[in-house]
């Protein structure tokens, strides 16, 4: 028989899904969304209904069976957003409830081995959001940085900038997914323009809304690299490498 769980698609909704699972002794061969299409052959349809309780109760069973870093494996592979890596997070966490002893290292299994390269992917993708934000200071004094990354690694970066600009206000905010982190100089909250602001499609700051010397010290920047760049040792393969073509939208230095 093949059952399907549908499921609302956030974490807590996962977890709930696993413990109603081992509720129900009956183990999804998918997982839907809600609202999504089902299998050509599916035979029993499960609904799950998200419960904090629930989800806190497998996660603290997952703290038990798995080390610290396993733990943030499993949440940078949630952030990935890939297609079927919520069932690739199943299939893993139930490996890990079942077995007596750990399966973190045993890379001979197809899902330990595609978890390990997926989460390195996520936290690649965050070491890039830390590395090539530009912040640009808007007219209320608020340092405003637009991004736009391959995987959801906005939540794992944000510590970072916490303590590294821990002295003044920003807002970090991922255009791809409409939402970003606002720092107000005592906490860091989540912060989401209205749909029908220009700067949640956009993310770049029109001149008014700049700092009143904010556009002359981007053109110094621009000048600045400009001299500093040697032409004919240029090479863009390279650069590509190193500073994925997504970024360059939002950084200074490769606007024109």
């Amino acid at each position: 028989m093949m059952s399907v769980y549908r499921y609302d698609k956030t974490f807590e909704g996962l977890l709930t899904a696993i413990f109603d699972a081992y509720n129900r002794k009956i183990f999804p061969d998918y997982l839907v969304a809600e609202g999504g299409q089902l299998p050509l052959f599916a035979e029993e349809v499960y609904t799950v209904y998200t419960g904090n309780e629930k989800s806190a109760r497998v996660w603290k069973a997952i703290e038990k069976k798995v080390s610290t870093g396993a733990c943030r494996m499993i949440q940078a592979v949630w952030l990935s957003e890939e297609p079927d890596s919520d069932q690739l997070l199943f299939r893993y966490i139930r490996k890990n409830i079942d077995s007596p002893v750990s399966i973190e290292t045993n890379f001979g299994d197809e899902d330990v081995l595609a978890m390990m390269k997926l989460a390195k992917s996520v936290n690649q993708e965050a070491e890039r959001i830390r590395q090539f934000v530009r912040f640009q200071k808007t007219a209320d004094g608020i340092f405003f940085a637009p991004i736009a990354p391959k995987y959801n690694a906005l939540p794992l970066a944000v510590d970072y900038f916490h303590s590294r600009f821990s002295d003044q206000e920003w807002v970090v905010y991922d255009t791809r997914r409409n939402y970003g982190y606002h720092y107000n100089l005592k906490t860091v909250d989540v912060f989401t323009f209205d749909e029908n602001d220009p700067l949640s499609a956009s993310g770049k700051l029109h001149p008014e809304q700049m700092a009143e010397n904010e556009v002359l010290f981007q053109d110094f920047w621009k000048s600045y690299i400009k001299t500093m760049t040697i032409r004919e040792r240029l090479n863009l393969k390279l650069q590509r490498q190193h500073m994925p073509v997504r970024f360059w939208k939002y950084l200074t230095e490769k606007q024109s």
